[in-house]
């Protein structure tokens, strides 16, 4: 019922990129191109997403657990730290050069397109050496 449950929501998720151009790195650099060919679609977009997290925070927030956990998992920490920093600048870098960030690129991956292959192999190849060249619990 668990994985069940992921999966629904993954291709919920998948779809609402698809459909919110996400999974076009041209509408993408199109917004990000603000003294150019400015493309304001994903203010839209981000802003649909906002409004739907901001919705879905509270209605499941009244919940005493999650539906398929004991308890809720949330971040403790409220630091700014220099891997956070790092962490949220080579993200912005590579959404900003490729035009896709990590979701909309797995989306992507079944257009087929080797480029699409190639960024999601370096993303991943990426957390693989973060996590060995920083383990989490580290500082």
């Amino acid at each position: 019922m668990k994985l069940g449950a992921a999966l629904l929501a993954g291709l919920l998720f998948g779809l609402g990129l698809i459909l919110g151009g996400m999974t076009e790195p041209a509408t993408v650099l199109g917004f990000l191109d603000v003294f150019g060919q400015w493309n304001p679609r994903l203010v839209f977009v981000m802003g649909a997403a906002l409004l739907t997290t901001a919705i879905g925070y509270r209605l499941v927030f009244r919940q005493q657990h999650p539906w398929f956990e004991q308890k809720f998992q949330l971040p403790t920490s409220k630091r700014l730290d220099i891997r956070l920093i790092t962490g949220a600048a080579l993200f912005g870098m590579g959404w900003g050069i490729a035009g896709y960030c990590p979701g909309p690129a797995l989306a992507s991956l079944s257009s087929g397109q080797a480029a699409v292959w190639l960024l999601v192999a370096a993303m991943i190849t990426g957390w693989w050496l973060a996590a060995k060249l920083m383990p989490s619990g580290s500082k």
